[in-house]
């Protein structure tokens, strides 16, 4: 059917042809660099990945030093979640969990107290039954962060900011190692 001036009005002026390799090719690349840079793969300069970088800050915040009292895991991940992690707190805790256990990581970055599972591959207690404040490495990495030694960018929701790296007096990617997967790249560093 065509109109009156002899135009198919079905063909849109607006349509972009795109040869689908080279659209696949260029959205892979950009999705595997968004996902190395902002989850997957820990920055050399403090050893941490954003999601264990957000729980040090979260709990610095609490003021959950190494000489303070442990509050409840679920009081950290909740704190976490709501002011600076943007994808919900199903990653939060499992993560916490890891920078406590001593057979993961050489210095624990975590003091815990109640069961954050085994070696033997046992599960964690639910964690409105563990608790945890920073060891005393975890508060070396935080040591002047409110001195301009990082750069800080806007929180997800952009009511507050948080560091791109942690000023990190301690060697953690050297002394604990690292490990992640992200898309089309992963990382194995030992301790």
């Amino acid at each position: 059917m065509s109109s009156d001036n002899g135009e198919d009005p079905i063909i849109d002026k607006n349509i972009k042809y795109l040869d689908i390799q080279d659209e696949m090719r260029d959205s892979y690349l950009t999705y595997a660099m968004s996902v190395i840079i902002s989850r997957a793969l820990p920055d050399a300069r403090d050893g941490l990945k954003p999601s264990q970088r957000r729980i040090l800050v979260a709990m610095n915040d609490l003021n959950l030093g190494a000489s303070s009292s442990r509050v409840k895991c679920a009081k950290i991940s909740g704190d976490t979640s709501g002011n600076y992690h943007p994808h919900g707190d199903g990653s939060i805790y499992p993560t916490l969990v890891r920078l406590g256990q001593d057979w993961v990581m050489r210095n624990v970055l975590i003091d815990k107290q109640g069961n954050f599972g085994s070696l033997a591959g046992l599960p964690p207690a639910a964690m409105r039954y563990t608790e945890a404040r920073l060891s005393a490495v975890a508060a070396e990495m935080l040591d002047d962060i409110n001195r301009n030694t990082v750069d800080f960018v806007p929180t997800y929701d952009q009511r507050n900011d948080e560091p791109v790296v942690l000023p990190s007096k301690f060697p953690n990617l050297l002394v604990n190692g690292s490990s992640g997967i992200a898309v089309g790249m992963a990382t194995s560093i030992p301790p």
